[in-house]
């Protein structure tokens, strides 16, 4: 469908887009990991080993002393490089996906949207007429967790260290409570999201607000024409239906989307549902999309509960794009499929199997922070 509202002077890039950096919060809350917290911080210092090499990575530590723990874990991981920069802020959590800003571009002048995707990574834009504003959301804790007064405030502090324009997206008198999981773009005016994040009771972000208001809101901060309203996420998500999990971009016109292949699984019908949305939308001008068909892996199952383990929860950076992987057969097919879709990218797996215990992957730790002209100030 189509949004009613105005399109607004910024516009959210798409995640290929040339990045100035990766944002990731060092982990430290033991309880997020009931049990199995002690091999997380190798998970981290894997995953910038491998981000380094292409862009800067803005690493926030709660203290000195986190600090200091990080930079031990790092140099033995070989992961500690010069372009690994620390900000010591004290966060309740380290899903900087849905705690931080959302990084977009402030047009000046008439908005003309990159062109590129998958496999290029160049915007048609020129820089002059781009500048870096951060949204900063409000951020509730997913609806679900008392603890987020830090986190509450991780998003102003990336936008000032990112010298971004920051705006606090509004609606009637209120901030749009959002997470960044919940949304995901193609960079040219079309937006993926869920009704079973944003439009349910249940984990309830903004009780006044309806699907026609969501999409007023994604038209003037994000830029976006065209919204995608899926169906309901991955059995076991904490956050109640993100995005992110389930349905990406990888190019404008091409999304990956999960399947589960076992009939009685409880994922089967609502991925299927899923994938009949998808073939019944169009992109910003009307065209059909490429759906290609990403297996999920066998449950991953810890203590009784099944965990939303998804190889949809990948992160697309400068260079590389880094997957969940479970041990599972289906590991092989998964980066398989996504080299394909990312020729000039190394696809790499990172072993999530202890990670996802937290409720989060790849994609749900990282936040990007695209690669355009500065220009401080602050918009309303």
């Amino acid at each position: 469908m189509t949004p009613s509202a105005k399109t607004g002077a910024f516009r959210f890039p798409a995640e290929w887009e040339p990045h100035a950096a990766t944002w990731l919060a060092w982990p430290h809350f033991r309880e997020d990991w009931p049990g199995k917290f002690e091999p997380i911080p190798w998970v981290y210092a894997e995953i910038i080993r491998h981000l380094a090499p292409h862009e800067r990575v803005e690493l926030i530590v709660n203290d000195e002393a986190a600090e200091k723990r990080a930079r031990k874990t790092l140099d033995r991981a070989n992961a500690l490089r010069d372009n690994v920069r620390f900000h010591r802020w004290p966060t309740n959590r380290v899903w900087t996906r849905d705690s931080g800003c959302t990084f977009v571009e402030k047009m000046d002048g008439r908005p003309r949207p990159a062109t590129t995707g998958a496999g290029s990574g160049a915007s048609a834009r020129p820089a002059a007429e781009r500048r870096k504003a951060a949204l900063h959301w409000r951020f509730n804790a997913w609806a679900k967790y008392p603890n987020y007064e830090h986190d509450a405030k991780i998003g102003a502090l990336m936008a000032k260290a990112a010298d971004a324009a920051v705006t606090h997206p509004i609606f009637g008198n209120h901030r749009v409570i959002l997470e960044g999981g919940s949304i995901d773009s193609n960079g040219l005016g079309t937006l993926l999201t869920t009704e079973e994040c944003l439009l349910s009771k249940t984990q309830q972000r903004n009780p006044k607000m309806r699907r026609q208001d969501y999409n007023k809101v994604f038209a003037q901060y994000l830029g976006i024409r065209n919204v995608i309203w899926l169906g309901a996420g991955v059995t076991g998500d904490d956050t109640h239906g993100h995005v992110d999990d389930i349905t990406r971009f990888v190019s404008p016109d091409t999304v990956v989307t999960v399947v589960e292949s076992d009939l009685q699984d409880p994922n089967y019908e609502p991925l299927r549902d899923n994938i009949r949305r998808l073939r019944a939308s169009t992109d910003q001008d009307g065209g059909a999309l490429s759906i290609v068909e990403l297996p999920m892996p066998a449950p991953v199952i810890f203590e009784g509960r099944r965990l939303p383990a998804s190889y949809g929860n990948f992160y697309i950076a400068n260079g590389v794009v880094l997957v969940p992987v479970f041990n599972d057969p289906n590991d092989r097919v998964a980066l398989d499929i996504l080299s394909d879709l990312f020729p000039d990218r190394d696809v790499i797996g990172i072993y999530s199997g202890d990670l996802i215990w937290g409720f989060g992957a790849m994609h749900c730790m990282t936040q990007q922070e695209p690669a355009v002209s500065l220009q401080s100030s602050v918009v309303s």
